[in-house]
C-alpha cells in the first residue's frame, strides 16, 4: 500500500504562503536533508504547484535539478485542468478522490507533496493523508494563506518532533487515514 506524504515550510504562526520570501535564510545543509528525505518517487499535486512548476521547471529543461522535478510520475489534482504536458504527469478529474485511493490501494511507491495547501485540507478531510511534515521555521511572517483554514478543527496526531540546529522544527504528524 502506497501513502501520501506531504511537506511544508511555515512561519510559527503557521504561514505557508510564499516561502521564497522567508526561509531561506533558514535553508542548510540539516534542512535539506529533511526536504531531500521527503522527496518520493511519484508526485501528487494541485494544479496551482503543478502549473507553477511547469512554468518554472519547463523552460530548464536539461538542468540537473529541472530534469530531476520533471523525471517522477505526477498525480495532478484537477478539475478544470484537461492536460498535462510537463514532466509524466497524469491529471485526477473529478473523480480525484476514488482514484487515489486506488492509486494509494496498488503495490506503487509512495506519492510525495510539496505545497498544495488547499489539496493537503482535503486529503485530510477525505481521510487520505498519512504524514504531513511541517518545517517550522523560528520566524512570525504575519500575514498570508495559513496551513489550515478559519474554522477547521480536528485532531492531528503527532507522531515525531526535531528540533534542527538553525531553530526550525520538523514537526510530523499523521491524520487518521480511512
Amino acid at each position: 500500500m502506497s501513502k501520501i506524504i506531504a511537506g511544508l515550510f511555515s512561519s510559527v504562526d503557521g504561514v505557508v504562503q510564499d516561502p521564497q520570501d522567508w526561509h531561506f535564510p533558514y535553508f542548510d545543509d540539516e534542512v535539506g536533508a529533511v526536504v531531500g528525505s521527503l522527496m518520493k518517487p511519484r508526485m501528487l499535486l494541485g494544479r496551482k504547484t503543478y502549473v507553477g512548476f511547469a512554468e518554472h521547471f519547463a523552460p530548464l529543461a536539461g538542468q540537473e535539478f529541472a530534469d530531476q522535478m520533471a523525471a517522477p510520475p505526477k498525480f495532478v489534482v484537477s478539475t478544470t485542468l484537461e492536460s498535462a504536458e510537463w514532466g509524466n504527469a497524469t491529471v485526477l478529474g473529478t473523480d480525484w478522490v476514488e482514484r487515489l485511493r486506488e492509486i494509494k490501494a496498488g503495490d506503487g511507491p509512495d506519492l510525495g507533496m510539496s505545497g498544495s495547501v488547499v489539496l493537503i485540507r482535503s486529503l485530510i478531510a477525505e481521510g487520505l493523508l498519512d504524514e504531513l511534515h511541517l518545517l517550522v521555521h523560528p520566524v512570525v511572517v504575519g500575514k498570508g494563506q495559513r496551513v489550515f483554514a478559519d474554522g477547521e478543527s480536528f485532531p492531528l496526531p503527532l507522531a515525531s518532533s526535531t528540533q534542527l540546529g538553525n531553530g526550525t522544527l520538523h514537526v510530523v504528524y499523521a491524520p487518521e487515514t480511512r
